[in-house]
């Protein structure tokens, strides 16, 4: 029977279960990659195990988000992770070499191979043929430790893209155009692959900005094949041996398919506060954004600030814009200086930042009260930006330069010949210098490697065994599509506490709920009540670790995002669904919850919640493995670790 991609790799790195849609497989992994805000747990983690090395091909810590250590916390995660991966054999980006998913696509992915990593934009290598996979740290902990990779036999989404794209039409609105149709929670299950005749006008960069997105549909990854403009990729990049032609085999089906019609497509933004709240740019007109960034993991190549810097060329930012570039690698500034874009940039009044991830998660260039913004980066939540009292549009390159060139956004098209742009590439041979990188092999002995702890670093969380009696209050009723930005918000005054859990733990939904903190604390023991898709977004399992410091013992939700409940049974809370959607209105903020015969519950997966509050009695199911019930039931996922470790 004639195998989609994706049925191919998972074929091919099965290390257990049937692959059959919905049944629960384990996959060997090949690569596994850590950013600053979830490396730090790996180090934690591999020092509460006394553990010895990473066993995956390749472990990478990347320094990507709080590189400009404008505190000293930063400075001492920084040193934390350096000695961590020198003493566990890891790769050490250093800060300054780039954006974790960039670089990675540009010095390890490998087509038909499967990358897990604790980020939830890993799978941005998806463009080179891979299965990248984002998930909580813990569990890539233990997938770069050689326990595989669990989950569900996917759905495959298949994405038909025809046509020749328009002049100033770019991949970002390839993607916005796939989010307006399938929402942020339409692909929940499924891994997205692509094919189509687009795919010949779609560089490897190009293919990085759609597989990006992909995640904001709920989806695994997004996958395109490994065909001419891969090789061209991986020879550019000097890595010509990794190269593997990939497709799918004719004749094969998906669960469900889509059709794009690229040549149709016109600029789009995404409006506030929802990734999949699309419309045209020319719409939008009125929309006067205080400034615009062009950079982040998803739209920060040559060719996406090149398009931007043509755009810019000969003109000035407007002067009511505040305009900033960063490129996503060292690699792509050092050719964008070779070339006098950077030149072209800064005579324009855009200002240049780091290769980092920066204001895409509210580390830097944070706003004013009540502005818009113009990113061109892939998520807009409310306090994304860094300030909850601001509003962020999603945009490609060209719409955000036409943007600070007009002042308002704008269609790129009514502002340049946008025909121009198609002699804008990707260059034939990038500049190589891996200098930042830190390999394992330049380690003479690890073993005596110390690992610097500042004052910063704690040790891991841990909990206590789940009561097989929860009786527990409703510390807070929440709505749908609640992210994890919301549960535990970025931005560098928060996230330089990401290693020192006591204090980290302040700042759960601080701008939800400023009291909720103060209020588990006095109870204790509480329950989170929430809508659909709850926990959509980061792969941040402080989302999770967080809340279980502070006594929440289950979730009680009509669905949840895939990352989200993952780390929720790492962390031993209990992520329980309405049997009958419509119970959720049953539930108010501050009843008194009763969960009896919890371990039977979790070996059935069947629940009776009893509300003591109002008598209502509400059936409750858990949508778990074996595997998953049985870490609830061991306390989480640390202690269940360690025991195989010692096996």
């Amino acid at each position: 029977m004639a195998k989609n991609l994706v049925y191919q790799i998972l074929e091919s790195h099965l290390k257990s279960g049937e692959l059959k849609t919905g049944e629960p497989i384990t996959i060997d992994v090949d690569q596994t990659l850590f950013s600053d805000l979830t490396a730090i747990m790996a180090g934690q983690t591999m020092m509460a195990l006394d553990g010895d090395r990473f066993t995956a091909d390749k472990t990478v810590f990347y320094c990507d988000h709080n590189v400009i250590c404008a505190v000293s916390e930063n400075a001492d995660n920084f040193q934390f992770m350096k000695t961590t991966a020198a003493k566990y054999g890891a790769y050490y980006s250093k800060p300054g070499n780039g954006v974790c998913h960039f670089l990675h696509c540009q010095r390890f992915a490998e087509p038909g191979k499967v990358l897990i990593g604790a980020d939830s934009h890993t799978p941005t290598s998806g463009a080179l043929g891979m299965i990248a996979i984002g998930s909580g740290g813990l569990t890539v902990t233990k997938a770069a430790l050689g326990q595989g990779f669990r989950m569900n036999a996917p759905k495959v989404l298949g994405v038909h893209l025809t046509g020749k794209p328009q002049g100033g039409v770019a991949p970002k609105d390839i993607a916005l155009e796939l989010m307006r149709l399938m929402t942020v929670k339409g692909c929940i299950g499924y891994i997205v692959e692509y094919y189509g005749d687009t795919l010949d006008y779609l560089t490897v960069p190009d293919r990085q900005t759609i597989c990006n997105m992909s995640i904001e549909m709920g989806a695994t990854c997004g996958i395109f094949p490994s065909d001419e403009q891969t090789r061209k990729f991986l020879e550019a990049q000097g890595r010509s041996e990794s190269f593997k032609p990939m497709a799918a085999e004719e004749g094969c089906s998906y669960d469900q398919l889509v059709e794009i019609k690229v040549n149709e497509l016109v600029p789009l933004v995404a409006c506030p506060d929802m990734p999949d709240n699309v419309h045209p740019a020319k719409s939008q007109e009125n929309v006067k954004p205080e400034s615009v960034f062009i950079g982040s993991c998803t739209n920060a190549s040559y060719s996406d600030i090149a398009r931007a810097a043509a755009i810019l060329k000969g003109r000035k930012v407007h002067p009511d814009i505040d305009c900033t570039v960063a490129p996503g690698s060292k690699q792509v500034l050092d050719q964008l200086v070779k070339d006098g874009i950077i030149t072209d940039l800064i005579a324009s009044g855009c200002r240049i930042l780091e290769c980092a991830c920066g204001p895409c998660i509210g580390i830097g260039q944070v706003p004013s009260d009540g502005a818009s913004v113009v990113r061109t980066s892939n998520r807009n939540f409310p306090g994304r930006s860094g300030n909850n009292n601001a509003v962020v549009y999603l945009a490609s390159p060209e719409t955000a330069a036409a943007t600070a060139v007009a002042g308002h956004i704008a269609d790129v098209r009514e502002i340049y010949d946008c025909s121009r742009l198609a002699d804008i590439t990707e260059p034939a041979a990038y500049p190589i210098d891996d200098s930042m990188f830190i390999k394992p092999e330049d380690i003479a002995d690890p073993k005596s490697v110390e690992i610097k702890m500042g004052p910063n670093i704690s040790t891991l969380p841990m909990r206590e065994l789940i009561r097989d009696k929860i009786d527990a209050e409703v510390v807070i009723k929440l709505g749908n599509n609640i992210t994890t930005d919301d549960i535990i918000p970025g931005g560098s005054s928060i996230l330089k506490f990401v290693s020192n859990y006591p204090k980290f733990k302040e700042f759960v939904f601080c701008y939800t709920d400023p009291s909720f903190v103060e209020r588990c604390e006095k109870l204790g023991h509480s329950v989170i009540v929430g809508g659909s898709n709850y926990g959509q977004g980061s792969s941040r399992e402080h989302a999770a670790s967080l809340p279980m410091m502070l006594g929440v013992e289950a979730v009680i939700a009509k669905s949840y995002a895939r990352i989200h409940k993952e780390n929720l049974f790492n962390y031993g809370i209990l992520p329980l669904q309405f049997v009958n959607e419509d119970d959720y209105e049953k539930i108010s903020q501050a009843d008194k919850l009763e969960i009896s015969d919890v371990y039977e519950g979790i070996r059935s997966g069947k629940f009776v919640v009893k509300d003591l509050s109002t008598g209502a009695e509400i059936e409750a199911k858990l949508e778990a493995s074996d595997e998953d019930k049985a870490l609830l039931l061991a306390g989480g996922a640390l202690l269940d670790l360690k025991e195989k470790i010692k096996a």
